[in-house]
């Protein structure tokens, strides 16, 4: 009787690590086959269709990576190398997303601050005026108005002194990790104005458009500590999200996998304080970190290496977690209707309900997102296509895949 009480009190003891989720493959053979487990007639079904689809030509020279993940009876339905790692282009943009939301919220928002030192004269600041940077992508030069109207605000309507450039948020590297120079890559500045790293010299100019008497010089230096407010420009991340996803925007992208890095990290932080933030998520999902390699946000490093397994493992991940997935959900394009899909899949029951994040690279093709079966089961996607001499033709795989899974 006593062995008996002690194994229903071991028993008892474990049901809470049973309950937890495990966002490990459930299955531990890593060749090229179907889930086998307990099925009905339309996971069947569904899994023919995918056989006719997959004995494609196209496969004799492009290497394929693919992994589909039943949401609604969590569990996978299919897998064809899912453990090959490969380069996700911008599907990365879903493990960076996912992180950030996780990590930072969806309250969370970028800041640009204005601040000076010196003495502040009757309508004169004589002394020097701080521009920091927060690495906030939206930055225009109606944004710079704005700061300029928050000086007019705080009585400020003559600068003699400096206007200096805090940049001190991140390292002085512009490119990502194996950017090629000549591509046209975003500038990785945490202080930006359209995209260019000419802020303290816009904002001069702007600052002598809007009546302010000027009597400065413009350089770059950290703010020292005891420095005075004046402006505080937020914006919100979702805002970045959606660009991010829906136009596949790389500097957005870059911009965000940094604030996750600041998260990690005292100023000024690196790319390697990013990759060690989603190594932690991956960790906490249960998953060996060390295979994969995270050297941007964006996917255009050839150091990015996924699998399709893990790229599922961050789409179950956000979808069991209520605070972000609808957000996270919506930014990701929409077939046939908007961003990087509004010109695929534009009939059929695939239309309107794959909602996925593209990514195209020289040589690479990458699909992974979220759809509805007819059987009404929740999907989630990841499909790898390396190799393809023309990325159309890897499209076109991709969304067959699609509609065999929406029909």
């Amino acid at each position: 009787m006593k062995h008996i009480l002690l194994i229903w009190l071991t028993w008892l003891a474990a049901m809470p690590l049973l309950a937890q989720t495990d966002y490990r493959n459930e299955f531990s053979v890593a060749d090229t086959v179907f889930a086998q487990d307990v099925s009905t007639n339309s996971d069947n079904w569904l899994r023919q269709r995918l056989d006719r689809v997959t004995d494609d030509p196209l496969l004799q020279t492009v290497q394929l990576g693919m992994m589909v993940y039943d949401l609604t009876d969590q569990r996978p339905l299919y897998r064809w190398n899912e453990r090959y790692r490969m380069r996700p282009a911008s599907v990365e943009k879903v493990i960076t997303s996912v992180t950030a939301l996780d990590m930072l919220g969806t309250d969370f928002k970028y800041h640009t601050y204005l601040r000076y030192t010196g003495t502040l004269q009757g309508d004169t600041l004589r002394g020097d005026l701080y521009c920091i940077g927060g690495f906030d992508p939206t930055v225009t030069r109606s944004t710079l108005v704005a700061l300029a109207d928050s000086l007019r605000s705080a009585g400020i309507g003559r600068i003699e002194g400096r206007i200096l450039a805090d940049k001190s948020m991140k390292d002085t590297l512009m490119l990502g990790s194996g950017w090629c120079w000549d591509d046209p890559n975003p500038t990785l500045s945490p202080l930006l104005v359209d995209k260019k790293d000419r802020f303290v010299q816009e904002f001069r100019s702007v600052l002598a458009s809007r009546g302010f008497t000027l009597d400065v010089s413009v350089g770059q230096a950290r703010c020292p500590q005891g420095a005075v407010e004046v402006a505080d420009m937020a914006t919100p991340i979702l805002l970045v999200l959606d660009r991010m996803m829906k136009e596949s925007d790389n500097l957005y992208a870059e911009s965000m996998f940094y604030q996750v890095a600041a998260g990690m990290h005292s100023m000024p932080v690196k790319a390697a304080d990013g990759e060690r933030a989603v190594k932690n998520l991956i960790h906490r999902m249960g998953y060996n970190a060390a295979p994969y390699s995270i050297a941007d946000g964006s996917g255009l490093s050839p150091y990015d290496f996924l699998t399709p397994e893990i790229v599922v493992a961050f789409l179950r991940y956000a979808y069991d977690h209520p605070s972000f997935f609808p957000y996270f959900y919506q930014a990701l394009p929409i077939a046939g209707c908007d961003g990087t899909l509004q010109n695929r899949m534009k009939k059929g029951r695939e239309h309107g309900n794959v909602h996925a994040k593209t990514g195209t690279v020289t040589g690479v093709s990458t699909l992974a997102g979220y759809c509805r079966a007819s059987n009404g089961h929740e999907l989630c996607f990841a499909i790898f296509c390396q190799g393809a001499q023309r990325a159309s033709d890897a499209r076109a795989f991709q969304d067959k895949v699609c509609a065999a899974l929406c029909r």
